[in-house]
Formats: structure tokens, C-alpha cells, sequence
């Protein structure tokens, strides 16, 4: 009876510590900073070390109780014996019980001390994941703030100025296991429309990577119609980008497939009208191929030659179609090549090639892309457009072109702006040609761009075009040939 009472005694005791300490863990669970826990682990393992010695002194000395080498002087009564009896519990279970939780809250902080790694802040914005890796989270945002100037043009017209807000997103993405999604939507020109709304899901098609996605979601078309226009080399896309797009546009609602390979990849998309239809007529329905090979790749650099197709089945509320391309910088809404209305159009058909690559510091490609419209009243109608462009890192960054992709991508800044570097310096130039001239009164444009680019760091960016244009419309205001020039700056921030 008396070798049972001291260990009832402990776990009574232990029972009672054990409700204090799970109240202390919860006090505790305030975020600490990465030097408060640093501090905390270093004295608790200090605490630890000191326990375990002491714990190892009582193990020696009850040992040597037990063999007779130092027997305890006996308790005076018996009330000092069950007061002596309940203060070796007490103190036995104390030990073992911090030691315990010591060891708990060490192994928690050794665990919560690697939270800096769930938490990414290298594209501009936090990226959240859980500890298993199995979630993400990460919001997503740009800012684009434009100013133009255009003179020289025989229209007074089109001899204005001012500036625009021409993209304000905000969205998020993020992973749900092996579930991907992202949601942009863009506050631009006092209207709301959502851009990138889709799921996504990466797998294998044998050893190969395959990417799906399902939503809204910008098509696999063309170089520049396949890339965000805040990483492309100029404040608007290329004139391939813009005459060749079909009727629902760059984004399409539907299914999306990209499958890659060592040196190549292939794109396949079916895809309706934008998310914002009425929904009171059948969709325009998109059928999109693109492929791309890189015969050459290289740490220096690579080759890039692709090719892509589509067929798009017009709706009944496809009337008419009347393309007038962009050819000066966004805020001037008169700088336009007509290419004259058609009539009860059925279907609309494009394809396209593109060549080029990126040597070191050097890129330079040549895209060319002709889109045919068919028509129940007219005769068919093609569209033509050819885009060469080139440009050098001045500062000696690899230029952001995805050689995986083949699309612009974000060019990392070794010296960024803020971290005592001056940032990234590209400059760039292009030659754009629109020939609408198949068309009974369609027009031509062309346009000489000189751009210069200033990454301040990866998701920020100052851009100062200079365009040089010519137009020549058959119909609307601005009618007969037409030059003049336009200069226009940007600020952009994306993360």
C-alpha cells in the first residue's frame, strides 16, 4: 500500500497539470516573430537540458535507494510521511510532466519556425500554403496607368492627348489539392468584367505533363494573343494579335488542354463566347489548336518555331463583322484600320505561323497570321497581318520568354530597384502591317514602334513607346492615307 500511494498521488497530480498546461499552450498560441521564436526555442531546449540532468540525478539517487547505498532518513510521524510522500509526487510528476510539454512546445515552434516557407512573397504578393503543401492561396492584382500624345495627323482628330487606367485587376488563385483555380476581374473604363475565371488540373499523359482547364481563360493563339499584355514587350499587342483574333475574342468560356513535351508543347481548346453573353442566342464556338517546337535550346538560348489554327462556328447573333484594329497606343480611339463591314457572316476561320528565339540578352520573331470570314450574302473575306519584332536587355537579363510555352513570361530582374540595384533596361522595336485591302472597302496600316522598357523589379515596370504610323481607310471619319506619331508612357504594377 505504501509503494502504491506515491504513484496515485502523481497521477492525481499529473491530471491536474496536465489542464494547466493545455491552458498555457493556448495562451502561447500567439504568432511570434521568427527572433521571438528563435529566443524561445533556444531557452527552452537550455530548460530541457537542465530537466533532463536534474531527471537523471533523481534516476542515480533512486538507484542508490534501492541498493542500499544512502537509505532517506525516516519520517518523523506519520503525517510527515504523507506529506513527504505527496511532495515526491509532486515534484517527480512536475519534472516529467514540463519536460513534456517542454519537449511539445519545442517540437511545435521546431515545426511553426519553418512558417516563413508557407508564406512566398517572390511575385510581388503573399502565397499562402498549408503545411502539407495540399492548399495555396494567393491574391492577385495589377495596376496599369497610361498617357499618350499623338501629333502629326492630318485629322485634328486624332491630335489628342490624355490618360487612362487601362487595366485595374483584382482576383486570387490558388490550389485545392490536385485543383487549381483563378479568378481576375478587371475594373477598367467604369465597367466590371471578369477575365480569368477557371479550374485547373495538372496530370500525366504517360510521362508527359499535361495541363486542363475549364472556365474562362485566355486562348492559346498566336505569341502575343497568347500572353497577358502586361508581359509583352509593348504597351498593345502586335498586329497578328489584333487582326486575326476571332469573334468571341481572346478569352474563351470552355475546355482547355496543353500538353508538353521536352523541347515542345501542344495546345487544344473548345471554347464559346466570352462570360459576359446575354445568353439569348447559341455561342460562337471556337475550335483552337497551337503548337510550338524549339529544334535548338541551349542554356544560351533557343530556337522557336510554331504554328496555330482555328475554326469558329459563328452564331445567330454574329450579324456582322467589322474589325477595326488598334495601330496607336490605347487611349486614342480615332487610331484605327478599318476593314469595312460583312455582311451575314457563317463562319470564320485563321491561321498563323511564328518564328524566332532568344540569344542571351537578344530575342527576335517574326509572326504572320491570315483569318478568312465567310459570309451567306458576300464573297469571302481575308484578313491579313504580319508582325517583326526584336529587342536587347540592355542590363544582360535572359529575356521572359518561355521557351515551355512559348509565350512572354516575367524576365527576372538580377539587380532589382529597392535592393540597391538600378533594375532591368530592355529596348525593343517592331514593324506591324494590317491588309484588309480583300475587302471591297477594307483598309491598311502600318506602324514602326520603339519601345524602352524599365523593370524596376520583377512585377514592376515603366514603358515609353514612340509609334510611328500610317493609315489608309476606305469608310468612317478618317478616310484616305494618314501618318502622324504617337508617343505614350506606362506605369504598371502586377502581382
Amino acid at each position: 500500500m505504501q509503494q502504491i500511494r506515491p504513484r496515485v498521488l502523481a497521477l492525481v497530480v499529473s491530471l491536474s497539470l496536465s489542464g494547466a498546461s493545455l491552458s498555457a499552450l493556448a495562451q502561447e498560441a500567439a504568432p511570434l516573430s521568427a527572433t521571438e521564436m528563435a529566443r524561445l526555442i533556444r531557452a527552452q531546449a537550455a530548460k530541457i537540458d537542465a530537466l533532463e540532468q536534474r531527471l537523471a540525478a533523481v534516476e542515480r539517487q533512486n538507484a542508490a535507494l534501492a541498493a542500499g547505498s544512502a537509505p532517506a532518513p525516516a519520517p518523523t510521524s506519520q503525517a510527515e510521511a504523507r506529506q513527504a510522500e505527496v511532495a515526491h509526487a509532486v515534484a517527480d510528476t512536475d519534472q516529467q510532466t514540463e519536460l513534456a510539454q517542454l519537449r511539445t512546445q519545442v517540437a511545435q515552434l521546431a515545426a511553426s519556425g519553418s512558417h516563413s516557407r508557407d508564406v512566398d512573397w517572390r511575385d510581388g504578393s503573399p502565397e499562402f500554403r498549408s503545411a502539407d503543401g495540399k492548399f495555396s492561396f494567393r491574391p492577385r492584382g495589377r495596376v496599369v496607368v497610361d498617357a499618350s500624345s499623338t501629333r502629326g495627323s492630318a485629322f485634328q482628330a486624332r491630335n489628342i492627348g490624355g490618360t487612362e487606367m487601362s487595366q485595374v485587376r483584382l482576383g486570387a488563385e490558388g490550389t485545392i489539392g490536385p485543383f487549381g483555380y483563378k479568378v481576375d476581374a478587371d475594373f477598367a473604363d467604369d465597367a466590371v468584367s471578369v477575365k480569368d475565371a477557371y479550374l485547373s488540373y495538372d496530370t500525366k499523359a504517360g510521362t508527359l505533363p499535361l495541363e486542363i482547364y475549364v472556365g474562362n481563360k485566355l486562348r492559346d493563339r498566336s505569341i502575343e494573343g497568347a500572353t497577358t499584355q502586361t508581359r509583352t514587350p509593348f504597351m498593345e499587342r502586335n498586329a497578328v494579335a489584333s487582326a486575326t483574333s476571332a469573334v468571341n475574342g481572346f478569352y474563351g468560356l470552355g475546355v482547355q488542354a496543353k500538353l508538353f513535351g521536352p523541347s515542345w508543347h501542344v495546345g487544344l481548346s473548345v471554347t464559346g463566347d466570352d462570360i459576359d453573353n446575354a445568353g439569348e442566342e447559341s455561342d460562337s464556338v471556337a475550335y483552337t489548336v497551337r503548337a510550338h517546337w524549339n529544334p535548338i535550346k541551349r542554356a544560351q538560348g533557343f530556337v522557336h518555331l510554331g504554328g496555330w489554327y482555328y475554326y469558329e462556328n459563328l452564331g445567330d447573333d454574329v450579324v456582322s463583322i467589322n474589325r477595326t484594329s488598334r495601330i496607336g497606343l490605347g487611349f486614342n480611339d480615332n487610331l484605327r484600320v478599318s476593314a469595312s463591314s460583312i455582311a451575314d457572316p457563317t463562319d470564320n476561320r485563321a491561321w498563323g505561323y511564328e518564328v524566332g528565339g532568344v540569344y542571351r540578352s537578344f530575342y527576335g520573331f517574326a509572326e504572320q497570321g491570315e483569318r478568312t470570314i465567310r459570309s451567306s450574302s458576300v464573297d469571302s473575306v481575308r484578313h491579313k497581318a504580319t508582325s517583326i519584332y526584336g529587342g536587347w536587355m540592355i542590363t544582360g537579363e535572359k529575356p521572359g520568354f518561355s521557351a515551355r510555352s512559348g509565350v512572354w513570361g516575367t524576365t527576372k530582374v538580377a539587380h532589382p530597384v529597392g535592393e540597391g540595384g538600378w533594375g532591368a533596361f530592355e529596348v525593343a522595336l517592331r514593324y506591324d502591317d494590317y491588309d484588309y485591302t480583300d475587302a471591297q472597302r477594307g483598309g491598311e496600316g502600318r506602324a514602326y514602334t520603339l519601345g524602352l522598357n524599365w523593370h524596376l523589379n520583377d512585377w514592376a515596370k515603366l514603358m515609353l513607346d514612340y509609334v510611328h504610323w500610317r493609315t489608309d481607310n476606305k469608310v468612317g471619319d478618317f478616310r484616305g492615307l494618314d501618318t502622324g506619331d504617337t508617343v505614350g508612357v506606362r506605369a504598371q504594377v502586377v502581382f
